[in-house]
């Protein structure tokens, strides 16, 4: 089957040899990698939107993005294409057509990340690329508490980056619609689905439930620093290897762009 004008990918990468998501000069990127990589297959610079912009070292399993194909190439073909021009460290699982209409970015209505965490064990060097191991025993009991604090709309300027400026008719608000914790032995992951989220503010929520699970704040932390972000020190920011972008969602059958069979 031909490809329609505009197609999207799913998209899997490793964040680390990465200065994140977007083209940046002078910087090594995923969206400049997946550009450079559709300007060799069609032979012209082909723009690409991507749904997020992940931060430098973040990873990705389900980054969704579009963009106009100038040529008509199937999207099976695409997709093999992309396999053997792309580096290593970037994939694009899937390929199919999309409307005129369809913007990866702008239709997006929430995306789910997952940070995984482990403590006082010895992981595989595969795992270890996508989850931070830490020096402390971590009680999931009140981080599970902590964390369902974080579960509706907040003021979320304690755990932006300090660079962000909250500009946009949102400000630093945001809306976490599903909030939870994954716990097996000394491994467990931070599970959060959003309708957006701030620069770093995923980071410094897993930041903040490890100063719970291990002692050093009380479980009402969190919830206290939702009621009066700006008198308290901000929560510390994780690193960024243990982060991935997991799902970008899309309201109705017509800009369903997952990419994935759920």
């Amino acid at each position: 089957m031909a490809a329609s004008p505009r197609l999207a990918l799913r998209l899997a990468y490793l964040g680390a040899p990465f200065a994140g998501w977007q083209r940046q000069p002078g910087k090594r990127t995923v969206q400049g990698e997946l550009e450079a990589a559709l300007a060799a297959l069609y032979g012209r610079p082909v723009p690409v939107v991507g749904a997020g912009r992940t931060d430098a070292g973040v990873h990705a399993d389900g980054q969704v993005a579009h963009f106009d194909a100038p040529i008509p190439i199937p999207v099976a073909g695409v997709v093999r294409a992309l396999a053997g021009l792309l580096p290593p460290e970037v994939r694009a699982m899937r390929a199919w057509g999309v409307g005129a209409s369809f913007d990866a970015r702008r239709l997006a209505v929430a995306k789910r990340y997952r940070y995984r965490i482990a403590w006082r064990r010895a992981l595989p060097p595969w795992e270890a690329l996508r989850r931070w191991d830490v020096p402390y025993e971590l009680n999931p009991g009140p981080m599970r508490i902590a964390l369902a604090a974080l579960v509706g709309e907040h003021d979320f300027a304690a755990f932006a980056s300090s660079g962000h400026s909250g500009r946009g008719a949102r400000g630093t608000t945001r809306k976490i619609i599903e909030a939870h914790l994954v716990s097996r032995g000394r491994r467990l992951d931070v599970v959060l689905i959003g309708d957006g989220f701030l620069r770093g503010m995923a980071r410094r929520i897993a930041g903040a439930l490890v100063e719970v699970g291990r002692g050093a704040q009380s479980e009402k932390w969190i919830a206290a620093l939702l009621a009066d972000p700006r008198a308290r020190p901000p929560a510390p920011t994780a690193p960024a290897h243990g982060l991935t972008l997991e799902r970008v969602y899309y309201r109705g059958k017509r800009h369903k762009a997952t990419g994935k069979r759920e």
